[in-house]
């Protein structure tokens, strides 16, 4: 299997969570009862000084890669409903053992692109929040932020977050008008109307070798 949006995912992940927050802000610590743009940056910002310090990660060590996205990362992530949501009708169709294993899967996926993109993390990456058009008293709402890097235009990234019972998570982005979720849903339906959902997890397993 083949996915198109590899490349998209690596322009996802390095203009998305790596660089929603500017290398000069505050050292908050991510609240997630708080209000869900300050969450946003905190969250990013506390990566990225993993990220810029870390020569580990800068050298592509793939085991320490692992960790920062776990520590950093994934816990602001509502990463079972990312898979169920790119999954789309066929989630309801799987298993348990199957849930588990697709989500276990893309996981990995995302943690592979992970390693080329966290390496690009400059000390310049630095965000530009824009203003909150939502209702933060909303259980659903989109953080809007321009990612800036020196050398290039500001890129618009859009962050989709929920609130659950543990506060704020994230779940979807949006680079320059592409959602991650949306164009996963596409890929994943044509790989499973033609090998099934055992076949989706067995081809995103083959890729993350």
């Amino acid at each position: 299997m083949r996915f198109s949006i590899t490349s998209l995912l690596q322009r996802l992940v390095f203009t998305g969570l790596l660089g929603m927050a500017a290398a000069t802000a505050a050292q908050a610590k991510p609240d997630p009862n708080g209000p869900p743009d300050q969450f946003v940056l905190a969250a990013a910002n506390e990566a990225l000084d993993v990220l810029k310090a870390d020569g580990a990660v800068k050298a592509g060590n793939t085991a320490r890669i692992n960790e920062v996205v776990d520590k950093h990362i994934l816990p602001y992530v509502n990463f079972q409903k990312t898979t169920r949501l790119a999954a789309g009708r066929y989630w309801r169709q799987a298993t348990d053992q199957q849930k588990t294993a697709l989500a276990e899967a893309f996981r990995g996926t995302l943690v592979r692109t992970y390693s080329g993109a966290l390496t690009r993390v400059t000390p310049s990456t630095s965000v530009t929040g824009l203003p909150f058009r939502g209702d933060a008293k909303a259980d659903d709402v989109v953080v809007r932020t321009l990612i800036n890097q020196s050398n290039s235009q500001p890129i618009g990234v859009d962050y989709r977050l929920e609130k659950t019972p543990q506060g704020w998570k994230i779940y979807d982005m949006n680079v320059e008008g592409i959602w991650l979720i949306e164009n996963y849903r596409n890929q994943f339906a044509q790989q499973i109307n033609q090998n099934g959902i055992d076949g989706l997890i067995q081809a995103l397993n083959q890729r993350n070798k």
